[in-house]
């Protein structure tokens, strides 16, 4: 059983590591992860459980199993109520700190919709077993819990596409995408950006830095010319340099950066503020473009926020098929009321 167990975990982490290799830029790095993680969870239940008699002349390797897995047990049962904590604080720190206003209630609205969800929701399940009450209330809940975990995934995916061992990768081009700039000068958040491309410009000393972000409203001048002169103020040297200047928005940056990119495959890194980093990988795969994703530091109460409008552009970028999803599980649901009252 524990060779079996062995196994098992091996073909899910050759999984993962799979698609971490080739194709990091989708769900499927957070989906096989987890799966990875249930994997090695059976694979140290099974041990404990089949190797018990030799554990226990070993109390301190049985000690660490059965805390590794009881705090493996306990994140998955607390994973609610701490998700609910998380938002609730958070939510209450971005008001505070960034004021009141319908984007900055983001997660404190969250948090409302999930306390609920697992507070109230449960006693409006009270219809008649077999209603049309009842199978309307399973289509509901199935929606909840799906969105939900497909925010989780999407999250534990953002992460993944985030952890890089080695910043030196022989790059070609590393792509800095705006966000926006005070009249002719940028903000903490996109100086944070281009410190983070600077970075990796001095680990790649090869490559070019192409400054991407137009001029919007209440801009003096577009934001890659701005970032460009903060760019030159750290010591840059302006042959380095590439902007583009006609970009309104993440799709754009991306491929106006393109067209500014010699012919082939090149090597290419996308900058831009961590929480932001998958869904520009995202849009950068659906253009057909090759990269990885690096990330700038943000505040972290303002991170939470910023997730949850990102995982919303996500969801609107691939709404069909989810609609397809929810539709087809609704069918079923319905299918089923239908011949269990109406024949």
């Amino acid at each position: 059983m524990v060779q079996i167990s062995f196994a098992i975990f091996l073909v899910f982490f050759s999984l993962f590591a799979g698609i971490m290799v080739v194709e990091p830029r989708s769900l499927w790095s957070g989906i096989s992860f987890f799966v990875m993680t249930l994997a090695l969870g059976g694979f140290l239940l099974s041990v404990i459980i089949f190797c018990y008699f030799w554990l226990s002349g070993h109390s301190w390797v049985m000690f660490l199993l059965v805390c590794l897995a009881g705090l493996a047990a306990l994140l998955v049962l607390a994973f609610p109520l701490l998700l609910l904590a998380v938002f609730a604080i958070q939510g209450i720190k971005v008001v505070r700190h960034e004021g009141l206003s319908p984007s900055n209630l983001l997660s404190l609205a969250f948090a409302g919709l999930w306390f609920g969800f697992l507070f109230i929701w449960p006693a409006v399940g009270v219809w008649e077993k077999g209603s049309l009450g009842t199978a309307i209330y399973s289509i509901v809940s199935f929606s909840a819990v799906y969105m939900l975990s497909l925010m989780a995934m999407y999250a534990l995916s953002a992460i993944l596409n985030l952890i890089h061992l080695r910043k030196s990768r022989r790059l070609d081009y590393i792509v800095v995408l705006g966000s926006g700039i005070d009249g002719t000068k940028i903000t903490p958040l996109l100086a944070a950006r281009v410190d983070k491309g600077i970075q990796l410009l001095r680990k790649n000393p090869e490559a070019k830095l192409i400054l991407s972000g137009g001029q919007g409203p209440g801009e003096e001048i577009p934001e890659s010319e701005a970032m460009a002169a903060y760019a030159l103020e750290q010591g840059i040297e302006p042959e380095q340099l590439v902007l583009e200047r006609q970009s309104a928005n993440t799709e754009e940056n991306l491929g106006f950066s393109r067209a500014l990119m010699e012919p082939g495959r090149p090597r290419v890194a996308v900058v831009t503020t961590a929480y932001h980093v998958f869904r520009a990988l995202l849009l950068a795969k659906r253009m057909g473009l090759r990269c990885v994703g690096f990330g700038a530091k943000t505040k972290w109460y303002f991170t939470l926020n910023a997730v949850i409008r990102e995982f919303a552009g996500y969801i609107k970028l691939t709404r069909r098929r989810h609609i397809q999803i929810i539709g087809v599980f609704g069918g079923l649901v319905m299918l089923i009321w239908a011949l269990t009252n109406l024949t």
